[in-house]
């Protein structure tokens, strides 16, 4: 499995994963606008050149703020969501980002596990975050290079 940055011929098939996962997914062109944005890094997961997941995030000065995390129904349970936040954890080491932080629903345990699992922990809740159906999110942060809590510790294990 590769790792590699969002391009254009990657659009289709993200946007089509976009479909499968979300209530609301991104378009196309939304995310077309995301390749030009200097503050966004996406990542694609590929298997023998297929698209089995990706990764989105925002950065903003030493802050990082994950928008989307899908995997295809055909890789789930596989580790591609594990190897793009391992991935994106990495770069934000390396960039000696503070945080980052995201939002998933409350409902959705296997995520939250994962993420759980990745050394993020609860910071909060946003009460009716989620609509169709709606949902409170629950807020998620992973705190780096040594700040209070040392939520990264268990990361590669």
């Amino acid at each position: 499995m590769t790792i590699e940055k969002l391009a254009r011929e990657d659009i289709p098939a993200v946007a089509a994963l976009e479909r499968e996962c979300f209530a609301q997914p991104w378009s196309e062109r939304v995310l077309e606008v995301e390749l030009q944005n200097p503050n966004a890094l996406f990542w694609v997961a590929k298997q023998d050149g297929e698209l089995a997941g990706y990764v989105g995030m925002h950065q903003v000065l030493d802050e990082g703020y994950i928008a989307n995390v899908a995997v295809t129904q055909a890789y789930r349970r596989q580790g591609v969501a594990t190897r793009l936040l391992e991935a994106l954890l990495a770069y934000a080491q390396w960039q000696r980002m503070g945080f980052i932080t995201l939002e998933v629903r409350e409902s959705n345990r296997a995520a939250i596990a994962l993420y759980e699992k990745m050394g993020f922990g609860q910071v909060g809740r946003r009460k009716r975050f989620y609509s169709d159906p709606e949902e409170d999110a629950l807020l998620l942060t992973c705190f780096l290079g040594g700040q209070e809590g040392e939520a990264n510790e268990d990361i590669g294990d």
